[in-house]
C-alpha cells in the first residue's frame, strides 16, 4: 500500500510531517497525546491550555461523490462529526472531557459546492454540539472561516480549531507501563448516542478506502474528486458503486465508509471520573491505526494479541485493495479506535461502563518491559510486529 498511497499523492504514516515537526518543543508533557501548553489564557501555573486542529481529511472528496450521485445533503452533516471528533477525542485523551471552545474553517470550490453543502455542515456542526450537550459536554461554537478558495481546493476541505483550559491535576499524562492491560473500545457497531449503525470508519485511510474499493467509472465522471496528477492506475480501482449493497445488511457501500467517527467522549468522561488513578495511557488509534501508540510510549512492548473480529468495513476495504494484513493494521483501527492502558483491576469496570452505551470492548493486550517501544499485533493470518 505504501506504493499507492505515494501514487496518491498522501503518506499514512505522515512521515515528511513527523520530520519537519521533530525539532519544535512537544509541550509541558512530551508523551501526552496532544500538546500541553502553559496556562497562557489565565496565567495560572497550576492550569494548562490544549489547542487542536484536524480536518475531516480526503472524506470530503467521498462526501462529494456520495452527494452528487444521489442528491443527499445529509452526507455532509456527518462530515462535520468527523472534523470535530477528530479534534475532540484527541484532547479526551488528555483528560478533557468538557467546556470546549471550537473555530471551524471550511475552504470551498464554489463552482461545485453550493450553500446547500455550507448549510448542512454547519447543520451537522450544531446537531453534534446538542448531542453532545445531551450527554453533559458542552461545545462552545465561536465562528470561524468560510472561504472561496477554488483556485486552491477541488471541492471543499472540512475543518476544525478547538481548545480547552483545564488544571494541571485533571491531566491525564501517558505512562504506560509494563502490567497494563489494554481496553480496547469498538469503533463498529451502534453506541446508545449514535441514530444508525456505524462501520468504524475514523478520518483517516480514507485515500485507500476510497481508491482501492470505487469503481473506475468515477474517476471519468468526477475528475475534480482526485489530483490530476495522480496516476491513473490507482484512481478508483475497486469494483464497487457508491449505491451497491454491502457487507452490513440494509445499507450501500457508501454509507459505510462515510459512517461518521463515532466519539468517545461521553464514555471517556465517564471512565475518568471512576477509575482516572488506574489508567496510565489513553490512545485514540487514527493516522498509523494499531501502531498509533509508538509516539506516546517508551521501552515496553505492547502486545496486542485479542484484538476484535475484523469488522466488515474493513475487510471489504482488505479484499478489494488486496492490500497486505500487516499494512491494514498500520493504517486502519481494524475494529477498535480508543485504547485505555490499565491495571488489570480496573479494566472490568471499564468495560462495563462501556457495554452502558451500547459499547463492545474487550481485554486486547497487554503490556512487557522492552528496549525501546515495539508493537506486536496478533492479525488476522499472521503475527506482525512494528517499532
Amino acid at each position: 500500500m505504501n506504493g499507492k498511497y505515494d501514487l496518491r499523492g498522501v503518506s499514512s504514516g505522515k512521515e515528511e510531517v513527523h520530520e519537519a515537526i521533530k525539532d519544535l518543543s512537544k509541550g509541558l508533557f512530551p508523551l501526552a497525546f496532544c500538546k500541553i501548553l502553559p496556562d497562557v489564557a489565565g496565567q495560572d501555573p497550576d492550569h494548562c491550555n490544549i489547542m487542536h486542529a484536524d480536518t475531516a481529511g480526503t472524506k470530503t472528496a467521498l462526501a462529494y461523490l456520495y452527494w452528487r450521485e444521489t442528491g443527499n445533503t445529509g452526507v455532509w452533516e456527518g462530515i462535520a462529526q468527523d472534523a470535530l471528533v477528530m479534534n475532540l477525542d484527541d484532547m479526551a485523551c488528555v483528560g478533557v472531557t468538557d467546556q470546549f471552545l471550537i473555530s471551524s474553517t471550511i475552504g470551498r470550490n464554489k463552482h461545485l459546492i453550493p450553500g446547500e453543502v455550507i448549510a448542512a455542515v454547519i447543520k451537522g456542526t450544531n446537531r453534534f454540539i446538542e448531542n453532545m450537550a445531551e450527554q453533559g459536554i458542552h461545545i462552545h461554537h465561536s465562528g470561524g472561516e468560510t472561504a472561496d478558495v477554488g483556485d486552491i481546493v477541488r471541492t471543499i476541505d472540512v475543518g476544525i480549531t478547538a481548545f480547552a483550559r483545564i488544571p494541571k491535576s485533571s491531566l491525564l499524562v501517558n505512562r504506560i507501563k509494563p502490567g497494563n492491560v489494554i481496553v480496547g473500545l469498538a469503533s463498529f457497531g451502534q453506541a446508545s448516542y449514535e441514530s444508525a449503525y456505524n462501520g468504524g470508519m475514523g478520518s483517516n485511510g480514507l485515500t485507500s478506502a476510497r481508491h482501492d474499493v470505487l469503481h473506475h467509472d468515477y474517476s471519468s465522471v468526477y475528475p475534480e474528486s482526485f489530483s490530476p496528477e495522480t496516476d491513473e492506475a490507482v484512481v478508483y480501482s475497486g469494483s464497487r458503486k457508491l449505491t451497491d449493497p454491502s457487507p452490513v445488511e440494509g445499507i450501500d457501500t457508501g454509507t459505510l465508509i462515510l459512517s461518521p467517527t463515532r466519539t468517545y467522549l461521553p464514555v471517556i468522561r465517564e471512565i475518568l471520573v471512576n477509575h482516572r488513578e488506574a489508567i496510565d495511557g489513553m490512545i485514540h488509534c487514527t493516522g498509523g491505526g494499531q501502531t498509533k501508540v509508538l509516539h506516546f510510549a517508551e521501552n515496553v512492548h505492547i502486545i496486542k494479541d485479542n484484538l476484535f473480529p475484523v469488522p466488515p468495513l474493513f475487510r471489504m476495504i482488505q479484499e478489494e485493495s488486496r492490500t497486505d494484513w500487516k499494512e491494514m493494521y498500520r493504517v486502519f483501527n481494524m475494529g477498535h479506535r480508543l485504547e485505555i492502558y490499565c491495571s488489570e483491576e480496573a479494566a472490568e469496570g471499564i468495560m462495563k461502563i462501556a457495554s452502558s452505551y451500547a459499547i463492545d470492548s474487550r481485554i486486547i493486550g497487554h503490556v512487557t518491559s522492552n528496549q525501546g517501544a515495539r508493537v506486536t499485533v496478533a492479525g488476522e493470518d499472521n503475527t506482525y510486529i512494528y517499532s
